[in-house]
């Protein structure tokens, strides 16, 4: 029997994390952390009974523990970190933010598994989380369907007790990207689009903040940055490719000029159930996909020009230091003020740009540098916003 602890359990990964979980019977599920959702977070305690739950404020701690008084219950940063280091095998990091970059280094600290679905830890600090997870001999299981498609395609051996990818072998990984909701709109349009419009993705039902950056192209650039990390491989070695069907997930070009491809539905049971039932694979209720329904798989290169949010994500990674956490916390207020129509959908990168232009690049930081980088750039974000206008 394995223990999971799943951090976000109310978010969109969570949730579907949750419906896999059903299908595996021997997982159990110990812990779980969630935000503000609470009626929806005392349902699941009532369903899957896990022995500590968190929530971000001590008012959602209380009315939990009117509910269940027997059920360990903790609330803000302190809740998360231990919700992560209870009584788990592997950790499902699944809530957004850098709040959960401390409680994951923790969880590594103490040998327990990362099934990993949240962004901001390997973008703004794979550069501590890579050396921990090789010294604690721990697995880093990517939940994102890009980078669970690259695992599969170059399938990596466990050599001193953590994972190698037999990157040497490799050409090119090419990531690909739906182009989100705006994909197919003259670039004279995209001034006047809303988060409304941004929100109306063709492919996948997930969370605001991610399909907002898909329209943008910044989620793809934050999986590069995630890429490098995970996989070895150079930025220079790591491409986008926009296929809007959704279907090939990403392609391994090995140096002999083989093409390795994982397909599948636009659908994140698969890629959950692949992280967290690894090495494993098992029947789910995930559809199957039928190409003959499909017919067609296009690809085509992405406007640089138009979505300059991708070009800029690479611009942080080859920086480094504490320059794609400034990119990342920079694109967190950027979608926010766009969300509140502050910011047009085009003046997203340009904010950006500005912020990291002011950035003075700390190299080989700790996390303390990297968290104050990010808030440094919040900040800036809402100083800058009313000069891109």
């Amino acid at each position: 029997m394995r223990k999971i602890s799943i951090l976000g359990s109310t978010g969109s990964i969570g949730t579907q994390a949750l419906a896999v979980l059903k299908n595996l019977p021997d997982y159990q599920v110990t812990a779980l952390a969630a935000g503000n959702n609470i009626e929806l977070l005392l349902r699941q305690i009532k369903e899957f009974k896990p022995q500590l739950v968190s929530v971000a404020r001590a008012s959602g701690a209380a009315q939990i523990k009117k509910e269940f008084p027997d059920l360990a219950v903790f609330s803000g940063a302190d809740g998360l970190s231990r919700a992560a280091t209870d009584d788990a095998d592997i950790v499902l990091a699944a809530a957004a933010g850098t709040d959960c970059i401390l409680p994951v280094l923790e969880a590594v600290k103490l040998k327990k598994d990362i099934a990993l679905a949240n962004k901001e830890i390997l973008v703004a600090a794979g550069e501590i989380l890579l050396p921990l997870v090789r010294k604690h001999g721990v697995k880093l299981l990517p939940v994102d369907s890009e980078h669970s498609a690259v695992m599969q395609a170059c399938p990596p051996v466990i050599t001193d007790g953590y994972f190698v990818y037999p990157v040497e072998t490799v050409n090119r990984l090419i990531l690909t990207a739906s182009g989100g909701a705006f994909r197919d709109l003259p670039a004279a349009q995209l001034p006047l689009q809303k988060s409304a419009d941004a929100l109306k993705h063709p492919n996948w039902q997930m969370g605001k903040k991610i399909t907002i950056d898909s329209a943008t192209l910044v989620n793809k650039g934050l999986e590069i940055i995630e890429a490098h990390w995970l996989f070895g491989v150079p930025y220079a070695q790591i491409e986008v490719l926009l296929h809007q069907q959704s279907i090939v997930h990403s392609l391994v070009e090995y140096r002999d000029g083989s093409v390795l491809a994982q397909l599948g539905l636009p659908d994140m049971r698969l890629p959950i159930q692949y992280a967290l039932a690894y090495p494993r694979r098992v029947a789910g209720a995930v559809p199957k996909l039928d190409l003959l329904k499909i017919k067609n798989l296009t690809f085509q290169a992405p406007d640089l020009q138009n979505f300059r949010g991708l070009a800029l994500a690479y611009e942080a990674g080859r920086i480094g230091g504490t320059m794609p956490a400034v990119f990342n916390a920079a694109n967190e207020i950027a979608v926010e003020l766009f969300c509140q129509d502050k910011l047009k959908f085009t003046e997203i990168p340009r904010l950006l740009e500005d912020i990291m232009q002011k950035h003075v690049t700390i190299n080989n930081p700790v996390l303390d540098d990297i968290l104050a980088a990010a808030d440094w750039a919040k900040q800036q974000g809402a100083i800058l916003w009313q000069k891109v206008r």
